[in-house]
């Protein structure tokens, strides 16, 4: 370093240095700040088009295990696989990864944020080789394994530094970010469970899943490229903890149990709603439409909910709308539900504001810790309360479906306990919230 640097630094004033570290990253060697023409944060067209590329390849690639309904239905009615009790594991086991292994890729991603582009190039393929893995599949467990696990792990593997990145461009405006991309599982589950279940009706599974594997390809493949952060990687810490201070807080706490509780129950419409429309002496063609709808509304309710997070309203109030509001539709409206209307009025409820909740994951995060790695880390806990859910939904309907139909019944009755289930799952999550927010506006008042 030069005399005329050192005279430089040495006269620079010291209430400059927050303002750039604010704006500026910092040498992990020697500390000195440099200055960088970085594309700006929360806007601009670097951000907006990061977050349109995820979109999409979000509402592709995790658009595909949420339809697994339709493969689950199919594989049923075929000789193979017909009175398996483990079919539902490959969905399970797919969406399960992606949940449950966030906590776990969370560490590796900050260890080697340098390699995060490397990591979606592992991803993306292996999702695409599970497809095509699986479809020359004949067995049960060969396609749990490529369908399921591969699939999961790729999807692991490429999406969490896709996360990442969006965390480097979106700040202020994050619960905004996630909103939208979130509500592109909902653009998805729009038309992709139609796509499929034709493509299985005229082709068949291996078929299905090698045109399946070459649309990804196609789709999502020319896109890769423009994922990229904002920092360029040589400004990344090459090596480092994961900070999970956020754990020491009561605030994380209570947010995580409260997600616990919501994702325990929240599955639950979308998986019977379908059977419940035909228990209830609705037609195939009549009940179609209902998932579509809820999808449609899970759209608008992640955005609408992400937006309004972005300190507009109160993250509290926020939560207990959601919960509130999807427990009581629930109870009040699934479960007296006796026609086509009052089922469309459900999905339409439920779904904007059950699916709401999710968008407000990014704020919960950065509500406990503002430090980048840390909120990516609460995220990372908050995927994984939300995967019990997903993986205990599965032996929890086993248990909780009854037999027989009763019209005019609470719930026709096979779902009586179901409904109630799920309802009070809702309106347990709110109670954890307000049981902290009480106690807490008391004590300021003493």
């Amino acid at each position: 370093m030069t005399s005329v640097e050192l005279q430089n630094r040495a006269a620079s004033p010291r209430s400059e240095a927050p303002q750039r570290r604010s704006n500026d990253r910092e040498y992990p060697h020697d500390g000195v700040i440099i200055e960088q023409n970085l594309a700006p944060v929360d806007g601009g067209i670097a951000a907006w088009r990061l977050i349109a590329v995820a979109f999409v390849f979000e509402a592709l690639l995790w658009g595909f295990p949420l339809s697994f309904g339709v493969f689950q239905n199919y594989y049923s009615q075929q000789p193979q696989f017909a009175n398996n009790p483990f079919i539902s594991t490959i969905g399970t086991v797919a969406s399960g990864i992606s949940y449950l292994g966030a906590p776990l890729i969370i560490p590796v991603i900050k260890r080697y944020s340098k390699y995060q582009r490397r990591m979606i190039w592992i991803g993306w393929p292996l999702c695409i080789l599970g497809l095509l893995a699986g479809s020359f599949a004949t067995t049960l467990p060969t396609l749990i394994f490529t369908q399921g696990a591969m699939y999961g792990t790729g999807f692991l593997v490429f999406y969490y530094p896709v996360l990442s990145f969006i965390n480097e461009f979106w700040i202020t405006r994050r619960g905004m970010a996630y909103g939208i991309l979130f509500a592109s599982s909902g653009v998805s589950g729009i038309a992709m469970p139609f796509a499929i279940e034709a493509l299985l009706a005229k082709y068949g599974y291996q078929t299905t899943l090698r045109i399946m594997a070459i649309g990804l390809v196609v789709l999502t493949g020319p896109l890769i490229p423009l994922l990229k952060g904002r920092l360029p990687p040589s400004e990344r810490t090459a090596a480092g903890r994961t900070n999970w201070k956020a754990l020491r807080s009561p605030v994380f706490w209570v947010y995580c149990t409260s997600n616990v509780v919501q994702g325990m129950g929240y599955f639950f419409p979308s998986l019977y709603l379908p059977s419940y429309a035909t228990a209830i002496g609705l037609t195939a063609t009549q009940g179609a439409p209902i998932l579509a709808l809820l999808s449609i509304s899970q759209v608008i309710g992640q955005f609408s909910f992400g937006y309004l997070s972005d300190k507009r309203v109160s993250l509290n109030v926020l939560i207990l709308i959601s919960t509130l509001v999807s427990g009581v539709a629930t109870l009040a409206l699934w479960g007296l539900a006796q026609s086509l209307a009052a089922l469309v009025t459900f999905a339409l409820v439920y779904g904007f504001f059950g699916a709401g909740y999710v968008a407000m994951w990014a704020r919960m995060g950065s509500t406990v810790s503002e430090e980048p790695t840390a909120a990516l880390a609460t995220f990372s806990l908050f995927c994984f309360g939300k995967g019990v859910g997903n993986v205990a939904a599965g032996p929890l309907s086993a248990a909780l479906i009854k037999k027989g139909v009763l019209m005019g019944s609470y719930g026709v009755l096979k779902y009586r306990s179901v409904i109630l289930f799920t309802g009070s799952c809702m309106l347990g999550s709110a109670v954890s919230v307000v049981g902290w927010w009480a106690k807490g506006k008391l004590l300021r008042s003493l």
